[in-house]
C-alpha cells in the first residue's frame, strides 16, 4: 500500500458538515442523519448557535466559528463542506475562501441550476423555514442573485414553528410536520402556478421531499441532492463495465 502522511485523527469522510445546535429529531434525508446517505460524513458542532440564533441575528461576529470549525474540517481530511441549516448561503463566500476544499454552504446554491435547467422562462419555488428572514443577501451569497424565485416560508405554522424555528421543545410529530410542508407547498403552487422546480432551502425538509415532489411533480432540490453531487466530485472513483473484446 503507498505511504501516507497522516495527521488525522479520523480518516475517509468526504464529505464535512458543519452543525448548528438542535435536539430535535433529525429524520432520514436530514443531512444531520448520516443514514441519510451512502458515504461518510464528519460532523463538527458550533456550540451555542441555535437555528433561532441564525435565523434572526445573523452578525458578523457570528461568521468567525463557523470559519474555525470548517478549518477543523478541512484539518480532518474532508473533501468538502457543507453546513445543517440552508441560511448559511449568508457565509457562503467567506467560508469558501477560509479553505482550500469545496464549500457548499446552502442549498440554495441549486437555485441558478434549476432555472437554468428548467428553461430559465419561470421563477424557481422555494421552501423555506422563515420567508421573513430569508433575504436578497442570502440569495447573493451564493450566486442566486437576479434568478427569479418564488418563496414561501413556514413560520405560520404550529409544529415547525415552536420545534424547529422557536426551539420551544425537541418532542416533534413528523406526520403533522409533513402535513405543514405539504400545505405549504399547496399554497406556494396557487400564489406561483408556473414554477418549474422546487428548492428546498431547509435541511429539515429533504425527508419529505418525495411527498412534495409527488404532490407538486416538480423537480425537487435540495442539500441531500447537493451532497450527493458533491461527493461524487470530490470523492470519483473508476467506473466498471464492459467493452468489446480486444483482437
Amino acid at each position: 500500500m503507498p505511504i501516507y502522511q497522516g495527521g488525522q485523527n479520523i480518516c475517509g469522510a468526504s464529505i464535512g458538515v458543519l452543525c448548528l445546535e438542535s435536539y430535535f429529531p433529525k429524520p432520514p434525508g436530514h443531512i444531520k442523519n448520516p443514514s441519510s446517505l451512502p458515504f461518510p460524513v464528519l460532523y463538527e458542532m458550533i456550540d451555542g448557535v441555535t437555528v433561532p440564533t441564525l435565523l434572526n441575528n445573523p452578525t458578523p461576529e457570528l461568521l468567525t466559528p463557523f470559519i474555525e470549525g470548517a478549518k477543523r474540517l478541512e484539518a480532518e481530511g474532508v473533501r468538502a463542506i457543507t453546513g445543517s441549516c440552508g441560511f448559511l448561503a449568508l457565509f457562503q463566500r467567506e467560508l469558501a475562501a477560509a479553505v482550500s476544499v469545496p464549500v457548499f454552504a446552502s442549498s440554495l446554491i441549486q437555485v441558478p441550476l434549476a432555472y437554468h435547467m428548467t428553461g430559465a422562462s419561470a421563477p424557481v419555488g422555494v421552501l423555506t423555514a422563515d420567508a421573513s428572514a430569508l433575504t436578497p443577501q442570502h440569495f447573493e451569497g451564493v450566486g442566486a442573485a437576479g434568478v427569479p424565485v418564488a418563496v414561501k416560508g413556514l413560520e405560520g405554522t404550529s409544529e415547525f414553528a415552536e420545534v424547529i424555528l422557536r426551539n420551544a421543545r425537541t418532542r416533534m410529530d413528523t406526520d403533522l410536520i409533513e402535513a405543514e410542508v405539504l400545505d405549504a407547498a399547496r399554497s406556494l403552487m396557487l400564489e406561483a402556478p408556473d414554477i418549474r422546480s422546487l428548492v428546498l432551502e431547509c435541511t429539515d425538509l429533504p425527508p419529505y421531499a418525495a411527498c412534495l415532489q409527488e404532490e407538486l411533480q416538480l423537480p425537487v432540490f435540495d442539500l441531500t441532492t447537493l451532497a450527493h453531487m458533491a461527493h461524487s466530485v470530490a470523492a470519483r472513483v473508476q467506473y466498471s463495465g464492459m467493452m468489446p473484446w480486444q483482437r
